[in-house]
């Protein structure tokens, strides 16, 4: 199978890849990072863990890892208008919380509306450029409100 597109050629900014690191324990950078994105308008609409999944399920031996489901109501639904209901099956935008060793997190998130746009899922015009522009304005907001190290 032959990609679409040459990921070779990507770099973070085309796909909006944001990463931070936090010094605390991990549960308080899973909170920590839920209250910087409500604090920036999104709501987390869903959230687990997988390495407490993985580890039920088939007894896998990982660090903690930990994905919130994160939403801007009104941004979501000017992207399912804009996208023909599409942007969907990337609902919602995940904010990874993963643990480096202990007392150090990594936060990483990708721009699920950028991604969109690059696979065909979103349109390439002037009202997805806006869309896209807001929400990594809300995404900029959440960042700046984490305390990095």
């Amino acid at each position: 199978m032959s990609l679409a597109i040459d990921p070779s050629k990507l770099d973070g900014e085309d796909i909006g890849e944001k990463r931070a690191t936090l010094a605390m324990e991990h549960e308080e950078a899973v909170e920590h990072v839920r209250e910087a994105f409500s604090d920036a308008g999104f709501g987390v609409a869903t959230e687990f863990s997988p390495s407490a999944l993985l580890a039920e399920k088939i007894d896998a031996d990982r660090d903690d890892y930990h994905v919130l489901g994160a939403c801007n109501p009104a941004m979501a639904n000017r992207a399912l208008d804009a996208s023909d209901h599409r942007i969907g099956a990337l609902f919602p935008c995940n904010v990874v919380v993963w643990e480096e060793e202990p007392g150090r997190q990594t936060v990483y998130h990708v721009s699920i509306m950028k991604i969109a746009r690059l696979v065909g899922m979103a349109p390439d015009d002037e009202a997805w450029d806006d869309i896209v522009a807001e929400t990594g304005a809300f995404v900029d907001e959440a960042w700046a409100n984490l305390d990095t190290a």
